[in-house]
């Protein structure tokens, strides 16, 4: 079983759980399908990671990073499971990035790293979906990076996961990013200190931990399917903006 955020056919938000296709919330069960299914995490912001797989750094043409280069994604961000996207219009070049996202449990400050698992929730599927024409452009990647609906994730919460699990990203079924965590250059532990040296951390705050090699562009109708083991697919469509 997962945890899982959903709005029930009543349309109340509830927090559940997943087993065999069917949600479960006290005495109730509902065919996933009837449900709504909604991000696992209502975060205050989104702490990502860059450059956090050193294949990745070598497509991009740039150097891996002596400490975890971080930016932010704001709640608007966020998106859900089964939703469809609106990429920015008049882009040339939005691309996928499939991560492993950590969620928050309880408002943290200067956590070492041996302590880092006492904060955390949980994990989750996420796509940092890039727009690499303005990113290119600027210093603070706010048109790149914190664009309306730049953050999928889901579908469920995740109490544990394999220290190799593998990261699978399909667009319209053809595989374009395969890898595993444990190609990490920093570790969850190391990613957790480093963040709450700088600002605390809320419940529900969602660490984006990198992208491994393999991102490429997304367009008109495109669907996207992130796949971790140990959490289950990520699945949204994308529109493009006229």
């Amino acid at each position: 079983m997962h945890d899982i955020r959903f709005r029930d056919p009543a349309g109340t938000v509830r927090n559940g759980l997943l087993h065999d296709d069917h949600v479960h919330f006290g005495d109730d069960a509902y065919d996933l399908e009837a449900v709504d299914v909604l991000a696992p995490a209502e975060p205050t912001k989104i702490v990502c990671v860059g450059r956090n797989y050193a294949r990745h750094a070598e497509e991009r043409g740039e150097d891996v990073p002596d400490r975890p280069l971080l930016f932010l994604k704001p709640p608007n961000a966020v998106a859900s499971h089964g939703s469809t996207i609106t990429l920015p219009a008049g882009k040339e070049r939005i691309e996928h990035e499939a991560e492993l996202a950590v969620v928050i449990d309880e408002q943290c400050k200067d956590v070492d790293p041996e302590d880092a698992e006492d904060v955390i929730r949980g994990y989750t599927c996420f796509n940092d979906v890039s727009n690499r024409d303005d990113q290119s452009r600027e210093q603070n990647w706010v048109r790149g990076k914190a664009f309306d609906n730049a953050a999928p994730m889901g579908p469920v919460l995740a109490e544990e996961i394999p220290d190799d699990a593998a990261v699978e990203l399909r667009v319209n079924g053809e595989t374009r990013q395969s890898s595993s965590i444990e190609h990490f250059i920093f570790s969850i532990p190391e990613l957790i200190a480093e963040i709450t040296t700088y600002m605390t951390l809320e419940p529900g705050d969602v660490i984006a931990t990198g992208t491994p090699e393999g991102v490429g562009p997304l367009t008109d109708g495109d669907h996207v399917e992130i796949e971790i083991e140990g959490i289950g697919t990520l699945e949204h469509d994308v529109r493009q903006d006229a």
